[in-house]
């Protein structure tokens, strides 16, 4: 027994020997082939003798190696500090794909190195879900964002979703919405995730109350009444019109809509001859977790009349004419609303004189040359340009009547002067003939100041007419059936015409 322990002793001792000489030796062949950089040693360079990329499967390795900037025969730095190396990990970083990107060194012998490439790619989309949202707030938002099946998951393209979901419940007056997106791994797909989207759109936020501050000239009143979609919550205050007006005007804060009020509150200004006026300062404060408070300061400004008004540049038509058009006279209230619209938008403003006379290119640029205390001097600039003739008619989205039916409704044809009245007499004229989206109708002119013309495009879009009726009923012979198609486009002439 004393002799087995002996010999078991003697032979432990012998395998832990070889054990220890194997593991020198292979500890030995590590070092050899792995190169040690010293970092705190002088920087030397390097000719690449090869290039490898381990990581990635879905791109070619000569693909990445360019990509890089390196290439075998160039010069590098090692230690790098900013240099080729540093650059080459910098693109790759860029380029936003990886979520790990290393360049070793792994043999140097004399002036030559050996690089590898270490990259690892970000996972891609193997499926989107959307929880806390309705059926229709889910397809716009996928309309919007864009996550589709195969997309790479960037730290870019997951903080652009979240940005774009918020800002689209806020535009639904979600003020308060959260988002939180998990990524989870698809256990059936390697690289591949799942990216849950989880939405809380919490309570839609109200407006409490409005306040104004420096307001003299306009009452609170008249400012609140600009505000077309910031509304304050219904109450029963001395007025009781307004009372009722607010009862039924929209009360959720969103602020795309608040941004357009403020600009409606100077235009309110405008209107009434303040053309300084400004905001100087607004505040949108927590009234509680559902509503809010705003708090608007304006600097009114001085109230402004017209001294003198008069068209320069004008050779069709005679200032006296034109001014008999525009409706302003020395004296009143300096109004850029009504400015604007005798000048452009009405449907007898002064544009409107040029447009129906073949005038597309005209244009008329109001600027004040005289400001003299409270009172200003306009000088209305006309540039008429020459008369445009139509050169082509273009008719999209009509897919259901023969051209030549839609285009003897038109006003507008090839040779003709061109005439804004003409174009939406045309326009009214397809409406009536009631196969076409009158909602979706769009005429566009496409001038040619070159040649001096206008293609006229109708974008169009049909409706389905056509009625099927069907009827049954018995009889003394038993089941009468009646059917009867209706086509409201239907042509012997071109019955057996196979273009049609």
């Amino acid at each position: 027994m004393y002799k087995r322990i002996v010999l078991f002793f003697i032979f432990l001792g012998f395998a832990c020997g070889a054990f220890a000489q194997e593991s020198d030796t292979t500890q030995v062949e590590v070092s050899a082939e792995v190169p040690v950089i010293n970092y705190s040693s002088t920087p030397k360079r390097y000719k690449i003798a090869d290039i490898k990329v381990t990581g990635i499967k879905n791109y070619d390795d000569f693909v990445l190696i360019g990509f890089s900037g390196l290439s075998v025969g160039d010069v590098v730095t090692i230690p790098d500090a900013g240099g080729e190396i540093t650059t080459a990990v910098k693109r790759f970083w860029k380029h936003g794909l990886f979520s790990d990107v290393k360049i070793l060194a792994t043999k140097i012998e004399g002036d030559q190195v050996w690089l590898e490439i270490q990259l690892k790619q970000r996972p891609r989309i193997s499926e989107v879900n959307y929880h806390g949202i309705k059926k229709g707030e889910r397809e716009d938002l996928e309309a919007k964002l864009g996550l589709k099946k195969g997309f790479q998951v960037t730290p870019n393209l997951m903080d652009r979703a979240k940005i774009v979901i918020q800002k689209f419940f806020d535009g639904k007056g979600f003020k308060n919405v959260d988002v939180d997106i998990v990524q989870r791994d698809d256990l059936s797909k390697e690289g591949e995730v799942i990216v849950d989207i989880n939405i809380d759109k919490n309570e839609k936020t109200k407006i409490h109350r409005i306040y104004f501050e420096g307001n003299e000239a306009l009452s609170a009143r008249d400012l609140k009444k600009a505000m077309k979609k910031t509304n304050e919550k219904f109450s029963l205050p001395n007025d009781w019109k307004t009372s009722i007006l607010e009862a039924f005007s929209t009360k959720k804060f969103t602020t795309e809509e608040y941004e357009n009020d403020k600009n409606n509150i100077i235009a309110k200004y405008n209107e009434h001859g303040y053309r300084d006026a400004v905001l100087l300062s607004d505040s949108v404060v927590n009234f509680n977790e559902k509503k809010v408070d705003i708090y608007l300061k304006v600097e009114e400004g001085d109230k402004y009349y017209l001294k003198d008004i008069r068209f320069v540049g004008n050779t069709q038509y005679a200032s006296d004419f034109l001014e008999s058009i525009l409706g302003m006279k020395p004296g009143e209230v300096y109004n850029q609303k009504k400015l604007n619209e005798r000048l452009t938008t009405d449907e007898d403003a002064v544009s409107n004189v040029y447009y129906n006379n073949g005038y597309i290119f005209f244009s008329a640029d109001p600027v004040e040359v005289d400001v003299d205390n409270d009172s200003i001097s306009l000088e209305v600039r006309i540039q008429e340009g020459p008369q445009a003739t139509i050169n082509r008619v273009i008719i999209n989205g009509n897919d259901r009547l023969y051209e030549d039916i839609v285009r003897r409704e038109l006003r507008t044809k090839p040779g003709m002067l061109f005439s804004r009245e003409d174009l939406m007499r045309s326009v009214r004229e397809i409406a009536q003939m009631g196969h076409f989206d009158p909602e979706n109708m769009e005429p566009k002119p496409i001038p040619d100041p070159e040649n001096g013309t206008v293609d006229i495009q109708y974008n169009l879009t049909s409706k389905a007419n056509d009625q099927i009726e069907f009827s049954a009923g018995w009889g003394q012979t038993g089941v009468i059936g009646k059917l009867s198609l209706k086509f409201t486009n239907f042509s012997m002439k071109n019955f057996l015409n196979p273009k049609t």
